[in-house]
């Protein structure tokens, strides 16, 4: 993305001579994103709340999490069933270096991926990065799964349920009503408040 875009502000002062004030614009840069976070191996809500404290580390501000929810696997379906959330974050990160830093935290909490779809300590994806819409080899976004996956729909529509898919102009409550995906989804009590982290 490079560095800080400017606004020039342009004065005329009475004598025919200009100044340019520049100011940087920060907020300009801010993107909201929304990731999905999963988990089946090991102490499932401890690796989620470890991932959180990763983010925010990273350049990544955490700004609202959903409940926990304890999902039955789906396309592999011999394995533990996982706990999965939604976050809503902003950062300044470009969407690739976001999935750069993802897959950072994965590698140093120890998550290996060696089936596809298979068991994972954590598994980190984005889903929505503002209104854009980015399809190269190493990332597609809107998730290209995301409206045929309960999993990933159920925390999302509780936590931004007017957000919209930037192609399909759907809600994330409108894809959840509509979507394909019959898997068990029930909110988890870890012991905590209402399930939350």
């Amino acid at each position: 993305m490079g560095g800080p875009q400017l606004a020039a502000l342009v004065i005329n002062d009475g004598h025919q001579s200009r100044k340019a004030v520049f100011v940087a614009a920060a907020d300009c840069l801010k993107q909201t994103t929304y990731l999905s976070l999963g988990s089946n191996v090991g102490d499932r809500a401890r690796n989620l709340r470890d991932a959180i404290r990763a983010l925010e580390t990273t350049g990544v501000h955490v700004v609202r999490v959903s409940s926990l929810y304890e999902t039955e696997p789906v396309d592999y379906l011999d394995q533990a069933w996982f706990l999965n959330m939604a976050i809503e974050a902003e950062t300044e990160l470009g969407a690739l270096e976001l999935l750069r830093a993802l897959r950072q935290i994965e590698t140093q909490m120890g998550s290996k991926k060696l089936v596809a779809k298979g068991p994972r300590l954590i598994d980190m994806d984005i889903l929505l990065y503002g209104d854009q819409v980015i399809d190269t080899h190493e990332l597609q976004v809107p998730h290209p799964r995301m409206h045929l996956r309960r999993f990933v729909l159920e925390p999302l529509a509780e936590i931004a349920p007017n957000v919209r898919h930037p192609v399909s102009g759907q809600s994330a409550t409108e894809m959840l009503a509509r979507t394909p995906d019959n898997s068990a989804v029930r909110k988890f009590d870890d012991g905590s408040s209402s399930g939350r982290l």
